[in-house]
């Protein structure tokens, strides 16, 4: 398995350019999953469903399950927010996963950017930066793609991406 992040403000386009090169990975035959970091007050669940009353009852974990997917939940209920090899860890192995977010974590990483947002880079204060997906080019000399070149930035995923578990310790992010 092998790991890679996409990073960028928000409204960089992260998620859109991940929903268009998962079929262009799947299309070159590899299997892919994400994980994506969400703000605090993120929900899966609905109220009057009864994986939310069972939660809001106090379950540490709920499984939801049918014959289409099944989804596992677990309230930290105050303890510490899981770092990113932990995610990792609960994932099916797969091919290639795409992180989306968790742009203080040391994987590599392509920076998404877009210049009408008026946000700074990411690059020059982030070493694990490793390409760019951008609608102008970076201000250093860092491989880089355009936003809307999908098999351009899939080289580059597929370039810097890291084998995982990885061969040492993540430093500390």
């Amino acid at each position: 398995m092998r790991v890679i992040g996409l990073a960028g403000w928000s409204g960089a386009g992260k998620t859109t350019l991940l929903a268009a090169l998962i079929p262009w990975l799947k299309g070159r035959g590899l299997a892919v999953s994400t994980i994506k970091h969400a703000h605090h007050a993120f929900d899966v669940d609905r109220p009057g469903k009864d994986s939310h009353t069972h939660r809001q009852a106090g379950a540490a974990q709920v499984l939801v399950a049918s014959a289409n997917r099944w989804a596992l939940m677990t309230e930290l209920r105050g303890a510490p927010e899981p770092r990113l090899p932990e995610l990792l860890a609960y994932l099916d192995p797969v091919d290639l996963v795409i992180v989306e977010g968790f742009k203080r974590d040391p994987i590599p990483k392509i920076e998404v950017h877009r210049a009408a947002n008026g946000k700074p880079w990411l690059h020059p204060e982030d070493a694990a930066i490793r390409a760019v997906a951008a609608d102008i080019p970076p201000s250093v000399g860092l491989p880089h793609a355009a936003l809307d070149d999908i098999a351009g930035v899939g080289a580059l995923v597929l370039e810097h991406a890291m084998p995982w578990p990885s061969p040492g310790p993540l430093p500390a992010a």
